[in-house]
């Protein structure tokens, strides 16, 4: 696939069905100019001017550093304090002196609680979907980026508005990318080019914010920190900057403060009835927890950090010692949100069901479309000041990085404490959750079931929002219901649920917009109403192994299958080639259900920008019900959207969408709506980055966190067959001897 999306009439474009109805009506066409310059072939339009430039973006030197939210406070429990500090070595609780309040965070983010400023040590490599307020935080950030990794950067072309300097998108790639012409090949200058790939493809997105669209990270030569320094793009950086910018990074994430106690007793047995009532404790506020269970919970996680150095726990104290609330993570769950980390869901099944375990999940999706584990927590109670500190403990191991889209259910304490720990993040209720919450409370309604049916049908089926709320007033008047307290409160909430109000949120399919479509909670089977926390921990890992083992067969059997094509359309194989095999089968079925769409129409055109209206039969027969969906095409920028926001929802193009791309000739799916959280061909290595690639050569714990990481990346690549295999195993006993005849030749020097 071609990374241009080149919009030349091909007669290999997937041609439109036979029973397809094509009619134009009103509305203009411009024509475009192609201009070839070099080894790049430019667009210009009627609309966009893309520039394919060498130059370096000059940043204004006077612009403000970004700013930490003053409205995000410490959360102060009390005037002595403990403080939770994490490093590459203790993983666990260690409790500072009260002059010092600052917490490490794997050495990438420090917080100075006297000033509230951040000082974030590593920027973490750019992914598709991250976002930015404005162009030049996001040129900043890959520029501070490429600055620790060694390399330079510079704008390799960039897109504006014709007759406006309003800039719509933008290339920043590798110094090293390309190669020098003949001419400048025959200049004395050094030769530095290499013809890099590595880039990520900046676009100016709806909301009036830069998203990455497109990244590539492995560079094709060794860094060079020393010149990279001295390159355009790193000296145009502020000197007196001291952090470095980081999309939609909360930086008001703040110490996470424990109380200072003489004695720490986890389960509270011993302590008098007496003494609780004397000093008003609460037992609401402390972890529910049997005989035995803290001990159970100390062996597991000594246990885990064993198996893997990188495993973290936080544990939250109240001001009597007792454990509040504790949370804890692996590094598979750490490297994972860095692939899978755009849209999460806290699952709260477990407290709402009586269980026995107070379970808080983190959950996201992988590529296979499963459930894939964030984090997990025990806590308290659901209360905003332990929702606090659970959001802050997780957001602090994924450096300070916060979601797109979180998913909940309904819950105001949640709710009041995602606004104040995540709020750049787009929340959103569980449409699953919600209209199981309705069926449950309309059993005892005379029409129960044509309320259900007219209900689905409003929130599933309607497009626009007027369309949502009349259909729903008329549900209201229907049934008499309109003074129901539980449904008015639903619907006043309906902008966090409702498909309709959500079509600019991502989703990638974790939300469920379908009917009877639902997502079981990660721990299903794994955790019942009965099950003991030391029936949970004992098969903890037993469990995530086989999640692990399952994602692994996925894999493979994504990597080896040669899908099975139902059509001639040229956007099924591009497709089959490129996505794993379960978000493939979802995306086939789209294309096969373009031929239920029967007539296209162009409705209005305004430059580029042109609106059709594609009519789609839901049946086979005639008299079944037809309906509308417009979708707008921007043929500047190959960009395409339908009202019914299939994109946003599910990670993939619907039919509408793909009949307008093929009616426009467009060969191949434009790169921006194929996202690489979907490729089966993206390597995955599940190895959390939070160190710098330097390391200090006198501090041994830096050499054992270092050669960990790089020895984990081997085992992954090793994994992935057995001549894989084969190889890392050669090469880890080379290695092995290697190390060896070192030691062999300092011990026979000091015989000497």
């Amino acid at each position: 696939m071609s990374g241009d999306s080149n919009l030349s009439p091909s007669n290999k474009a997937f041609s439109p069905s036979r029973n397809l109805n094509i009619s134009v009506e009103r509305g203009s066409e411009d024509s475009e100019e192609v201009i070839e310059d070099d080894a790049h072939v430019l667009e210009i339009d009627g609309d966009e001017i893309e520039n394919d430039s060498e130059e370096e973006l000059e940043l204004n030197d006077t612009e403000q550093e970004h700013e930490l939210n003053d409205g995000e406070q410490d959360l102060e429990l009390n005037d002595g304090e403990q403080v939770l500090e994490l490093n590459g070595v203790e993983q666990g609780l260690e409790i500072l002196g009260e002059e010092e309040e600052e917490i490490v965070r794997d050495g990438s983010v420090s917080t100075d609680v006297q000033n509230g400023t951040s000082d974030v040590k590593d920027c973490p490599p750019p992914f598709a979907g991250m976002e930015f307020d404005t162009y030049d935080d996001a040129y900043k950030y890959y520029n501070t980026y490429s600055k620790e990794l060694g390399f330079a950067i510079r704008v390799k072309s960039s897109w504006t508005k014709r007759n406006s300097k309003e800039k719509r998108g933008a290339v920043l790639c590798c110094n090293c990318e390309g190669f020098k012409t003949i001419k400048e090949a025959s200049s004395r200058r050094k030769e530095t080019r290499t013809g890099c790939l590595a880039m990520i493809r900046l676009r100016l997105v709806d909301s009036n914010r830069w998203r990455v669209d497109e990244v590539k990270l492995e560079h094709n030569h060794s860094f060079d920190p020393l010149r990279a320094k001295n390159s355009k793009s790193h000296k145009k950086m502020d000197a007196s900057a001291k952090h470095k910018a980081e999309p939609n990074i909360d930086v008001e994430v703040r110490t996470i403060k424990l109380y200072r106690t003489p004695v720490i007793d986890y389960v509270g047995h011993g302590s008098s009835y007496s003494w609780e009532r004397e000093t008003g404790f609460d037992r609401a506020k402390r972890l529910k927890l049997n005989k035995g269970d803290a001990q159970v919970m100390n062996d597991f996680f000594n246990q885990m950090q064993l198996i893997d150095p990188n495993f973290l726990y936080l544990m939250d104290l109240g001001d009597e010692g007792y454990l509040k609330n504790v949370f804890w993570i692996d590094s598979r769950s750490r490297a994972a949100y860095g692939y899978f980390g755009d849209v999460v869901a806290f699952e709260t099944t477990y407290l709402s069901n009586n269980c026995k375990i107070p379970l808080f999940a983190y959950v996201g999706v992988n590529h296979h479309g499963n459930n894939v584990l964030l984090g997990c927590a025990l806590i308290s109670d659901p209360s905003l000041e332990t929702y606090i500190w659970l959001f802050r403990a997780w957001l602090t191991c994924m450096s300070g990085r916060p979601p797109q889209t979180i998913i909940t259910d309904q819950c105001q304490a949640m709710q009041s404490a995602i606004a104040e720990v995540f709020p750049r993040a787009h929340h959103r209720l569980s449409l699953s959750y919600v209209m199981q919450s309705i069926r449950e409370k309309v059993t005892l309604l005379q029409e129960s079931e044509a309320f259900l049916t007219l209900l689905d049908s409003t929130v599933y089926d309607t497009l626009r929002v007027e369309q949502f709320e009349m259909a729903w007033e008329e549900i209201m008047r229907r049934f008499g219901i309109k003074d129901q307290e539980w449904l008015r409160a639903f619907y006043e909430a309906r902008e966090r649920w409702a498909p309709v109000y959500s079509k600019d949120t991502f989703f990638a399919g974790q939300n469920s917009f379908h009917r009877g479509n639902s997502k079981s909670p990660f721990f299903d089977g794994n955790v019942l109403q009965q099950t003991s926390l030391k029936e949970f921990l004992s098969t903890y890992e037993s469990f995530l192994q086989q999640r692990k083992q399952r994602e692994v067969l996925d894999d493979l059997e994504s990597r080896d299958l040669s899908a099975m094509l139902k059509t001639s359309s040229h956007y099924e194989l591009q497709l089959s080639k490129l996505y794993t095999k379960a978000i493939f089968t979802k995306f086939q079925d789209e294309v096969v259900t373009m031929s239920s769409c029967f007539s296209l129409t162009q409705v209005h055109a305004n430059g580029l920008i042109v609106t059709y209206l594609v009519k789609e039969r839901d049946g086979d027969a005639d008299l079944e019900d037809v309906r509308d969906f417009e979708v707008v095409y921007d043929r500047g920028g190959t960009e395409v959207r339908c009202i019914c926001s299939s994109f946003n929802f599910k990670g993939y193009l619907c039919r509408h969408a793909l009949c307008v791309l093929n009616y426009n000739r467009v060969v191949e799916i434009p790169f921006q709506y194929i996202l690489s959280r979907w490729r089966k061909d993206f390597k995955r290595l599940y190895v959390p980055e939070f160190g710098s690639n330097s390391v200090d050569v006198s501090n041994p714990v830096q050499w054992f966190d270092h050669l960990y990481r790089k020895a984990i990346l081997v085992v992954e690549e090793g994994m992935m067959s057995q001549d894989h295999h084969m190889v890392a195993w050669q090469a880890f006993k080379e290695s092995l001897n290697k190390v060896r005849l070192v030691a062999d030749k300092s011990n026979s020097h000091l015989n000497v």
